[in-house]
């Protein structure tokens, strides 16, 4: 019950996330954006990781695979996704958000030397499908250069994120989850700071001590950055991988919902259809890993 719970509560705040993105963008820039919600992360995390006393050598930690996981697990993808929203409602970004799992084999087959069944690879051309069809959707508001452009810069977010996972499957097996994801803030919080530097800085605007905004970057970064990731990797320690990315499902649908309730944003029936591609894509795609699961529980009560 726990477990489920947690899955809940985790897809109801990164749903909401994407809808924070969109508020905050009336205010701040992009990468302001991933700075300040870098910073609130490593506010939350820290004082938990501290509590928890746990004991870490600092001599034998993999800065540069962490540096490496920061930048395309945090900086690159947030700043990305936050630009996307420029362009697309929230919902939308979140929908293509849930290509994630489809990028992430692609990524292993491509530079992992990862194999993937004939199964796998219908799922990513499924998938692929699903994308199309959100390319082909009306976007009021939108010229379809500008749809073309957001939705490009979301995949290349997702597939950041493909890699990234990879990366972090092979080379930070031995690393806690307290130190890869305070790191992981850290150097997005670096990345964002520079890139601020060179794209007008920091500004503070009139209107950004304002209620909603202020709820907006604590839900974004101490909810949706910091205490994400503890559920997230609960999930995993208590549950498994497996059963973590089934969040991958519901995202879109609270990004959705939250989208249309609070901001009336509306996306049209053919995005949905695209949405549904894109979740038997993602579905097939990770039959390989739920099987091969399976597998080594039944040899472990045999």
């Amino acid at each position: 019950m726990k477990l489920y719970s947690a899955l809940f509560i985790l897809s109801l705040i990164w749903g909401m996330s994407f809808l924070f993105i969109k508020l905050l963008l009336d205010v701040f820039d992009p990468w302001q954006i991933v700075f300040i919600r870098c910073v609130l992360g490593i506010i939350t995390i820290i004082p938990l990781f501290l509590i928890s006393k746990q004991k870490v050598n600092w001599k034998e930690l993999p800065l540069k695979s962490l540096i490496i996981v920061g930048l395309l697990n945090a900086g690159l993808p947030w700043g990305l996704i936050a630009w996307s929203e420029t362009f697309l409602d929230s919902g939308y970004t979140a929908i293509l958000n849930a290509t994630t799992p489809i990028w992430t084999a692609m990524m292993g087959v491509l530079f992992f030397s990862v194999k993937m069944q004939w199964k796998q690879w219908i799922g990513v051309m499924v998938g692929f499908i699903g994308i199309i069809f959100l390319m082909d959707a009306d976007a009021p508001g939108l010229t379809q250069e500008q749809l073309l452009l957001g939705i490009v810069l979301m995949l290349s977010a997702t597939c950041c994120y493909g890699y990234s996972s990879q990366y972090a499957k092979k080379h930070l097996q031995e690393t806690t989850v307290w130190i890869t994801a305070s790191t992981t803030l850290l150097t997005g919080s670096v990345l964002s700071g520079i890139v601020m530097s060179f794209t007008g800085g920091w500004h503070l605007p009139d209107n950004a001590l304002e209620g909603n905004v202020i709820l907006s970057l604590i839900g974004l970064g101490m909810f949706g950055s910091g205490l994400a990731y503890l559920l997230y990797y609960y999930m995993i320690s208590a549950g498994s991988a497996e059963f973590a990315t089934l969040v991958t499902y519901l995202v879109p649908v609270s990004a959705v919902v939250w989208g249309s309730v609070l901001l009336n944003e509306k996306i049209p029936p053919i995005a949905y259809f695209g949405l549904f591609l894109i979740f038997f894509g993602v579905y097939l795609t990770g039959r390989k890993k739920r099987k091969a699961t399976i597998k080594i529980k039944q040899n472990r009560t045999a």
